[in-house]
């Protein structure tokens, strides 16, 4: 059965999941949203940089709510503050469109019922189902580290660490204001600004969907961010990070249960991957302490193609939301949670 698919956004990564679509004879494009005027009545192929298909962008709500399709792509970027982009899910999943999306909503659970009930309600309304995908968040917390866990007799701590050198990417709005490069590294506020609030509602996410994965009681999750200046003027695509300004972030996060640290999470994001503790680093490192052991080491490969536009970074966010398409249309309506077989469990026993 073919698909209709309509592709919310074309930033770096709606872009490569258009492509996508567009390059599979299974997959047929009947809607495309834009954010911008200089995309808007283009056609979908032109933004694609492949042959036109008489699908031209809009940027009218109302139109690609009377579309009919089976899924949304949605893929805008991700925004201060994190619930942004909520009416329009809602509206989507309220007329009857399947939603994966790129920006968040991974586990609306991890913050509380009402904003589970919130989506809950919509995609009743619309017959649908959200998911929210990446790879982190959604896989490599979601189904890679819980997947060790599987393997192990006992397990006392999970440690996952993400460095990424951030330095291509090329929109200064991203960097600038939602990564946060740039800034007076003493004018940020590392406990209640905007953006680790923002980043700790995003990756609370997965690390409550792991805790409730292994029947882990959470009682708090500690953060423990830090800042990083740049030691020299760095020209990257997005503009000019001046000495002394902030060049990296570190999020960090511990989840606290039984009165001490079981799950941590680092993502740390780099604009100069030669700053020492970042040169050489693997991009995930899951750490398991238990019995037994174990570190795992994932790293992207950038394409070998020279005429190459598109990063392995963008390759890996879009690939699983490719693959979860026919997953999310054959679901029954509510919000989709990826199936983890047989992870570690804190209380003991079967379910």
């Amino acid at each position: 059965m073919t698909l209709r698919v309509i592709q919310w956004a074309t930033g770096a990564i709606g872009k490569t999941t258009l492509r996508a679509v567009l390059d599979d004879p299974e997959l047929e494009l009947a809607g495309l949203f834009v954010y911008g005027d200089r995309k808007a009545g283009r056609d979908a192929g032109d933004i694609a940089r492949r042959d036109p298909v008489g699908v031209l962008a809009t940027r009218d709500r109302a139109e690609i709510l009377a579309t009919e399709a089976d899924v949304v792509i949605h893929a805008p970027r991700l925004q201060v503050p994190y619930e942004t982009h909520d009416a329009d899910l809602l509206a989507l999943l309220r007329s009857g469109k399947n939603v994966i999306t790129t920006a968040g909503h991974h586990f609306p659970r991890a913050h509380g019922p009402e904003r589970e009930k919130m989506f809950l309600e919509a995609c009743e309304e619309g017959g649908t189902t959200l998911y929210g995908v990446g790879i982190s968040p959604g896989v490599v917390g979601e189904r890679i580290a819980l997947g060790l866990t599987g393997a192990c007799l006992d397990v006392e701590h999970v440690a996952i660490d993400e460095v990424l050198d951030a330095s291509r990417v090329p929109d200064p709005n991203f960097v600038f204001d939602v990564m946060g490069m740039g800034a007076d590294p003493e004018s940020v506020d590392l406990t209640g600004g905007d953006l680790p609030v923002m980043y700790g509602k995003l990756y609370a996410e997965t690390l409550a969907f792991m805790a409730e994965r292994m029947n882990l009681p959470v009682e708090r999750i500690e953060p423990d961010h830090r800042v990083r200046a740049a030691v020299r003027d760095l020209e990257v695509p997005a503009g000019t990070i001046r000495k002394g300004t902030v060049a990296a972030t570190e999020w960090r996060w511990h989840v606290v249960g039984g009165g001490r640290r079981v799950l941590s999470l680092a993502i740390v994001w780099t604009m100069d991957p030669e700053l020492p503790e970042y040169a050489g680093r693997d991009h995930w490192t899951i750490t398991v302490k238990g019995r037994p052991g174990m570190t795992l080491t994932l790293n992207l490969i950038e394409p070998d193609d020279p005429a190459s536009r598109t990063t392995a970074g963008q390759f890996v966010t879009a690939g699983p939301v490719i693959r979860a398409l026919r997953e999310v249309v054959a679901a029954p309506p509510g919000i989709f949670e990826p199936p983890v077989f047989a992870p570690y469990d804190f209380k003991g026993g079967t379910r």
